[in-house]
């Protein structure tokens, strides 16, 4: 069998044609970076050591399992992280968070102190890391298989983050931040879309009847946990961002607004705390 016919073996079984050249590139360990390397070899013959990883890896995919896993790593603003079924796969989406984070960041307020609540990957944590090497970033998550993760990323990409252990703001207490930045669970129980996601830890996906019910926490316990001034930026579902300001308004927050992200829909809302109560 050539690298052609495997190519078209894959996309029969009803791979698209990038992720069964993605595939077979992992299965022939080699960059995926090397996709003009196939058409060029696309004569060659596959080795029965690379078409049983290939075979193996087609019937993951098949399954519904997420590339990033199977590739062992996502790129997530500039950085390549790894990851595995322990965390979520980083969203693009999640960019929208970071740049906001960033420009709030870029305000006159010296070396901040800022918090990324149930941090995964440490996708935000680290990009913010990577962007303000002034600021000091914490990151938090109640899953230690998801915080060693972290902490591995951070260790290959030379990012001072700080971690700890524990659920939501109980992980830091009486520390107090100019930013604290969350993506959390926010997908209602029972939601359609998890049957697509099932690979994925539920955890991390879901909460309450709602989505809402980690987001009311985070809101409800970020004014102990925020400095004067400082802001709380939180990443929710693309019908939530009318609940989430209300949320905030009525805690306090102001002023209130939500950001859009690439294809326009509303996926992120913050608010200030007050210099003054």
């Amino acid at each position: 069998m050539t690298l052609k016919d495997a190519l078209g073996q894959a996309t029969a079984a009803g791979l698209d044609r990038l992720d069964a050249q993605m595939l077979l590139l992992l299965a022939l360990q080699r960059s995926p970076h090397d996709r003009a390397w196939l058409r060029a070899h696309d004569s060659d013959a596959l080795q029965a050591d690379a078409q049983a990883r290939l075979d193996t890896l087609v019937q993951r995919r098949q399954r519904g399992e997420p590339m990033a896993y199977l590739c062992g790593h996502q790129e997530f603003f500039g950085l390549q992280l790894q990851v595995d079924p322990r965390v979520l796969v980083p969203r693009p989406d999640t960019e929208t968070l970071v740049d906001w984070a960033l420009d709030l960041l870029d305000e006159p307020s010296g070396a901040a102190h800022v918090l990324d609540l149930g941090t995964g990957s440490g996708a935000i944590a680290l990009a913010i890391a990577s962007q303000r090497p002034q600021a000091t970033v914490s990151a938090t998550d109640a899953s230690e298989d998801a915080l060693s993760v972290a902490r591995g990323n951070a260790w290959r990409l030379g990012l001072p983050v700080r971690f700890h252990a524990g659920s939501w703001l109980d992980a830091v207490p009486g520390q107090r931040f100019h930013l604290i930045v969350s993506n959390p669970p926010y997908v209602a129980e029972g939601d359609p879309h998890l049957a697509a996601l099932t690979h994925e830890p539920l955890t991390a996906l879901t909460a309450g009847a709602d989505g809402l019910d980690d987001i009311r926490r985070i809101v409800a316990g970020a004014p102990q946990a925020l400095l004067p001034g400082g802001w709380l930026l939180i990443e929710h579902g693309f019908d939530q961002a009318a609940a989430v300001r209300e949320l905030l308004e009525s805690t306090g927050f102001a002023p209130v607004s939500s950001r859009t992200d690439l294809a326009a829909i509303e996926r992120c809302s913050g608010g200030q705390w007050p210099q003054q109560r």
